[in-house]
C-alpha cells in the first residue's frame, strides 16, 4: 500500500481536484484516510439520490470518506456550520476550498475499482477487480 498526501488551496473544487489527482496518479483503487480543511461553499446530494443542495456559507470539513480510482469516485462528506450543527451527503462539484484542504489517501494493493451500471439502483456502481501486475 502507498500513502498519498497533498494539500488543496483556496479556490480548488474538492471533488474535481480529487478526481484529477486519481487520474494523474493512475490510482487503480484508493480510499480517503483523512481530510481536514474548510470550504466557502458546498454542494451535496442527499440520501434520496435526487435532491442536490447548495450551501453558500463557510463550512468546516469534519469527515470525508469513500472510494476513488481513475475510473470512478464515490465520496461522502460532512461539514460543521458556524453554529456547530452538522450537515452532509454525497460529494458533488461545487465544494470550493476556502483556506486549505489537507488530504491523505491510501492506495490499495491487489485490487482495481471500476464502475458498472446497475439496473436495480440506476447508478454506476462499484466493481472490484483483481489487479494483476
Amino acid at each position: 500500500m502507498k500513502t498519498h498526501c497533498f494539500r488543496l488551496r483556496r479556490g480548488a473544487d474538492l471533488l474535481s481536484s480529487l478526481e484529477d489527482y486519481a487520474k494523474t496518479q493512475h490510482l487503480k483503487a484508493a480510499s480517503v484516510v483523512c481530510a481536514v480543511g474548510c470550504v466557502s461553499a458546498a454542494v451535496v446530494r442527499d440520501a434520496s439520490g435526487v435532491n442536490i443542495r447548495a450551501l453558500c456559507e463557510p463550512l468546516e470539513i469534519v469527515s470525508l470518506m469513500g472510494t476513488l480510482s481513475e475510473a470512478r469516485t464515490h465520496l461522502h462528506i460532512s461539514f460543521s456550520r458556524e453554529d456547530l450543527s452538522t450537515v452532509g451527503g454525497h460529494l458533488r462539484e461545487g465544494c470550493i476550498v476556502n483556506t486549505t484542504a489537507e488530504i491523505v489517501l491510501l492506495e490499495l494493493d491487489g485490487v482495481c475499482f471500476d464502475a458498472e451500471y446497475d439496473e436495480d439502483t440506476g447508478y454506476d456502481e462499484l466493481v472490484i477487480l483483481e489487479d494483476t501486475p
